[in-house]
């Protein structure tokens, strides 16, 4: 008998658990239906608004992002824009539409061509290491892994020498391909925890030689330049941009992706 009532509480607990469930995401999608209502009604500001206000109760995602991205570019305030796509990219690399709109918004950043003169080939591989996220390239690097201890298999017990000579090379291959994803897994990862770069959320700000305000003017950055933070002391952030130019900015300046 105590353990018939000892099963039946636990079933009252799971009804409870699941109703709660799904009250709090009916809640939740009411809350988002409230919001896009205002951005189709063209009330941009209040949608930004209600899309910051459900992010910061219910949880981050990356359609979340995206919307309040596009709340802000209707609103034109670019840096916010930018910041909101960027966010939605780190937590889904492969959001097409969020890299679209946020292709489109650097367009009206007046830094844009300081921001966009890195190095071909450092550009190209982070172009690739943003394809998948770091849960994606581990998988991708396992299953690689798992393929090539197949033909070591076959490199062992294969029928003939051809058959085995082929399967080694092949297995040689892979396992260097499943070094190189479980890097990008690192440094996917690694981006995703460590928010080192940054958007510019003023008009037009002065980078400074020092962290001080009495420092030398080095350059000027326009919102939504993207900088990358190398330190912190203080109120500054040491940045650096695109084009390898390094100084100094006030925190307030900018926000973290």
């Amino acid at each position: 008998m105590h353990h018939l009532e000892d099963y039946m509480k636990r079933i009252i607990l799971f009804i409870s658990l699941v109703l709660c469930f799904g009250s709090f995401a009916s809640a939740q999608s009411d809350a988002i239906k409230q919001a896009n209502s205002l951005y189709v009604k063209g009330d941009y500001t209040s949608a930004a608004k209600r899309y910051e206000e459900i992010l910061a109760k219910d949880g981050i995602a990356p359609e979340l992002y995206y919307n309040l991205g596009n709340a802000y570019y209707k609103s034109n305030e670019i840096g916010r824009s930018i910041l909101n796509y960027e966010r939605a990219l780190r937590l889904s690399p492969s959001f097409e539409d969020a890299r679209f709109n946020l292709e489109l918004a650097q367009l009206k950043v007046v830094d844009n061509n300081v921001q966009s003169s890195s190095f071909f080939l450092g550009r190209w591989i982070q172009n690739l290491i943003n394809t998948l996220t770091s849960n994606q390239w581990l998988f991708t690097s396992f299953s690689i892994f798992i393929l090539a201890l197949i033909l070591v298999f076959i490199f062992i017990f294969g029928p003939s020498r051809a058959v085995r000579k082929a399967s080694f090379y092949c297995g040689l291959v892979l396992f260097g391909i499943s070094f190189l994803t479980i890097i990008f897994a690192g440094v996917s990862r690694n981006q995703l925890v460590n928010h080192s770069q940054a958007i510019v959320m003023q008009g037009a700000v002065t980078v400074k030689s020092s962290p001080d305000k009495s420092g030398t003017d080095l350059f000027q950055l326009h919102e939504g330049t993207k900088v990358t933070v190398k330190s912190t002391l203080g109120n500054w952030y040491e940045i650096k941009v695109g084009s390898g130019n390094v100084g100094w900015l006030e925190q307030s300046n900018v926000e973290k992706i």
